[in-house]
């Protein structure tokens, strides 16, 4: 009975994605405005009317007053594998302050972000980023303090991180791989120094691979991981494997840093700190449990888990 119901959590959380984005553009003109959202058609193919949806899920406030939408609608666009959603804004009185409220999240996946950026005549700028923990902001149109800025990149970092249940899922793999103190240090620096090589380096070369790639990818290094734990308790090198996987992760972070123009280090500071902080949270778990319940074989248990979660994730992405 423990399998099937396993397999059945594993096929739920495999629709997830770790990479799931989507970015907007918000122009002002006086009292009206316009928006234009960009999604991957995969992350649209399941949103049931998706120009009611979607515009039911990002509103615009100005001076408290919600922006009337005149005018809306949703096309495909195949050459570049986009939804592409427009809408025309009326508010009452001429914006100064915009307030947003975006829940794209529920109608998309747990971990969606999405990226806004806004601009209003005479060339005045800002932008938001919004995801399931930040689902407000409030765009000012002033030029931020340096202290502002540095908060923001590094709270990003952070919250991308652990952006969704894959996120946590590598973390914890990290752990678990561990045998001694000394490895869990090995495996988690080469993790994260795979992260910062693929984030910072990937860009440079002008080659982002597809998200589905990576996902694919990184599952399949995921499951990896699990047959080594499982079947060569004493084999070495899986530094080599966390390597890999942190550049999986690390494409995650180059696409989010080419879409927000953030600086790569005040980003990849937060996410590390994070990061290691989450690893030696799991690796104390592990060794509790371990020590409390070693007659259930906690490990092997975990590390079925983790290979059954790995490979179907690897199948539905593949197939799909």
């Amino acid at each position: 009975m423990r399998l099937p119901a396993l397999l059945i959590v594993a096929a739920g959380m495999a629709h997830a994605h770790v990479v799931s984005m989507s970015s907007g553009d918000i122009s002002i003109d006086g009292a009206h405005a316009r928006y234009e959202l960009r999604m991957p058609i995969y992350e649209m193919a399941h949103v049931t009317d998706p120009e009611r949806a979607i515009f039911e899920h990002i509103k615009f406030k100005a001076d408290g007053r919600e922006g009337v939408v005149t005018e809306r609608h949703c096309r495909e666009d195949k050459d570049q594998a986009l939804a592409i959603c427009t809408a025309l804004y009326q508010f009452p009185a001429p914006v100064e302050f915009l307030d947003v409220e975006c829940t794209l999240h529920a109608v998309t996946v747990p971990n969606h972000v999405h990226l806004l950026h806004a601009e209003k005549t005479g060339g005045l700028r800002d932008q938001a980023i919004f995801d399931f923990s930040f689902q407000k902001a409030t765009l000012r149109f002033r030029p931020p303090t340096p202290m502002e800025v540095a908060m923001t990149e590094t709270g990003a970092g952070a919250l991308r991180a652990v952006g969704g249940w894959v996120q946590v899922l590598f973390l914890a793999s990290l752990a678990l791989a561990a045998r001694s103190r000394r490895e869990l240090f090995a495996i988690g620096g080469m993790f994260l120094l795979g992260q910062v090589a693929a984030a910072a380096i990937v860009p440079r070369t002008g080659w982002l691979p597809a998200p589905r790639f990576v996902e694919a990818a990184s599952a399949l290094a995921l499951a990896y991981l699990a047959v080594e734990v499982l079947l060569l308790p004493r084999a070495g090198g899986r530094w080599i494997i966390a390597c890999a996987l942190g550049g999986f992760h690390g494409l995650y972070f180059a696409l989010f840093l080419q879409a927000t123009a953030y600086r790569p280090f005040t980003v990849l500071a937060g996410a590390i700190v994070t990061e290691a902080a989450i690893i030696a949270v799991f690796a104390l778990i592990f060794s509790r449990i371990e020590r409390v319940a070693a007659v259930f074989r906690p490990v092997q248990v975990s590390a079925s888990a983790l290979l059954v979660m790995g490979m179907v994730w690897f199948f539905l992405r593949l197939k799909g």
